[in-house]
C-alpha cells in the first residue's frame, strides 16, 4: 500500500480573485505544502535535504480542475509519491472540500535533483532507499530511517 500524507487548511481571503473563488495558482501552493508535509512525515524535511546538497526542482507539474474553493472552505491535500527514478520523483495530489469530501483538483508534480550549482544530479543512495521506502509505506524504514526522531 502506497503512504499517503493528509494536509489541512483553510481558503484564506487572500487566495480568492474578484469573484471569491480559489485562484488557480494557489492550488500549486498547496500541493508544495503537501509535498513539504508528505517530506517531513516521512522522516526528513526539505531542510534537511538541501543541508546534505540535495536540492528538489520542479521540472513539471499538472493538474485538473474538478470544481471551485471559495473563502473560507475547509481543505484536505492527499499526497503521495507516485514514481521514483535515479532523478527524480513524481508526486501525486488530490485537493477535496474538507467538508463535502468533493474533489476539487487532481495534480502532479515532477521534481528533479539538483546540485548547489543547479546542475542535475543522481539522488544519493540512501535518499532513494528512503524514498523507496515511503512510495511503498514501509512505515518501519520511513520512521526508523535517517534523520528520524525514532
Amino acid at each position: 500500500m502506497a503512504f499517503e500524507t493528509l494536509s489541512e487548511l483553510r481558503v484564506r481571503y487572500a487566495e480568492t480573485d474578484q469573484m471569491g473563488v480559489v485562484y488557480h495558482a494557489n492550488y500549486l501552493v498547496w500541493c508544495e505544502i503537501g509535498r513539504t508535509d508528505f517530506i517531513r512525515r516521512t522522516g526528513r524535511s526539505y531542510a534537511d535535504l538541501e543541508r546534505e546538497g540535495v536540492m528538489l526542482a520542479v521540472s513539471e507539474a499538472s493538474m485538473r480542475y474538478h470544481a471551485s474553493a471559495r473563502y473560507d472552505d475547509p481543505i484536505q491535500v492527499f499526497t503521495s509519491l507516485s514514481a521514483l527514478g535515479s532523478r527524480g520523483m513524481t508526486f501525486a495530489y488530490r485537493i477535496v472540500r474538507a467538508d463535502t469530501g468533493s474533489t476539487l483538483v487532481s495534480a502532479s508534480t515532477s521534481l528533479v535533483c539538483i546540485n548547489r550549482e543547479g546542475r542535475l544530479c543522481t539522488l544519493p543512495a540512501d535518499v532513494r532507499a528512503w524514498l523507496e521506502a515511503a512510495m511503498q509505506g514501509d512505515t518501519r524504514a520511513i520512521h526508523g530511517g535517517p534523520g528520524t526522531d525514532a
